[in-house]
């Protein structure tokens, strides 16, 4: 994990842009930041565009740098910003003072951890230390830095014997879990989860935040579970229609009750009620 000056985000993405190859327009001059620590929550319906922004943040996808105002894209008079260009190439986005291109996807993706929001997209090892070795042996770390490595991931997600289980003989809880375990062993500075409480039991989805709560990176967390944003998130991003239509601390975002209507969501009952934050968990969760 590399450390950024205390002043500079560890991300910073400047009128971000992407079209899908059928035409469609994904992003439209999106552009935030996220600071050393911070949790940020990204909300919005379906369609809005919050796994395709996430999939940019370590290359999986690659966009371009227009404001929402450029020709074919809808106006957007917040978006400001410098252009940045590396090899004669709009760049976007960039992660700890790192554009984000080829060249840099090694550097990028030792510090921007990706969990996809099905776990079957990411396990695909013959046994679970296989896949949380995975990353860090791509990243070309030592070997016996990859075991130290392992046998850290899975203990912090609860699953310190589990190395020698076979990820598909895992319940849906377990292979979040090893998912997780994949990305934290890299160590990124980073982390960028999609929908990660999504088809948790009670049991699993509180051992996850509880996980999440003890992770020294700063997080990106696309969720359709409001309550576990409230819980885990210092502030919150709307997007909707591929855009940027509100961002901040999170309680005042998610309790604006006209906002949230119009983009589909709804006020969390623990904002509405009022209701105390569950405690915070004294052990590791049961892999149960």
């Amino acid at each position: 994990m590399v450390v950024p000056h205390s002043a500079a985000p560890i991300l910073k993405v400047e009128h971000l842009s992407y079209r899908y190859p059928t035409g469609q327009l994904a992003l439209r001059g999106v552009s935030l930041t996220v600071g050393l620590n911070e949790i940020v929550g990204l909300v919005g319906p379906n369609g809005a565009g919050k796994t395709t922004l996430l999939l940019h943040l370590n290359g999986l996808l690659t966009g371009t740098r227009e404001p929402a105002h450029a020709p074919g894209l809808p106006a957007n008079p917040a978006a400001t910003g410098r252009q940045t260009t590396v090899g004669g190439h709009n760049v976007p986005i960039e992660v700890l003072g790192m554009p984000v291109t080829p060249a840099n996807f090694p550097e990028i993706r030792r510090n921007v951890g990706v969990m996809f929001q099905d776990p079957d997209d990411q396990l695909f090892c013959p046994t679970v230390r296989d896949d949380v070795a995975f990353g860090p042996l791509n990243l070309e770390f030592p070997r016996n830095e990859v075991r130290r490595r392992v046998a850290e991931a899975l203990t912090a997600v609860g699953l310190a014997d589990y190395e020698e289980r076979r990820p598909h003989e895992l319940s849906f809880g377990e292979k979040r879990r090893v998912c997780l375990a994949g990305v934290l062993a890299c160590e990124p500075s980073l982390l960028a989860l999609d929908e990660p409480s999504s088809n948790l039991d009670p049991r699993s989805r509180r051992g996850l935040i509880e996980i999440l709560k003890s992770c020294r990176a700063a997080q990106i967390i696309a969720s359709h579970d409001l309550e576990m944003i409230v819980e885990l998130c210092q502030r919150v991003i709307v997007l909707d229609h591929g855009q940027i239509q509100a961002d901040g601390p999170t309680r005042d975002i998610l309790g604006n009750a006209s906002l949230m209507a119009r983009h589909g969501l709804e006020v969390p009952l623990s904002i509405q009620y009022g209701l105390p934050l569950p405690p915070t968990a004294s052990s590791p969760p049961s892999a149960t």
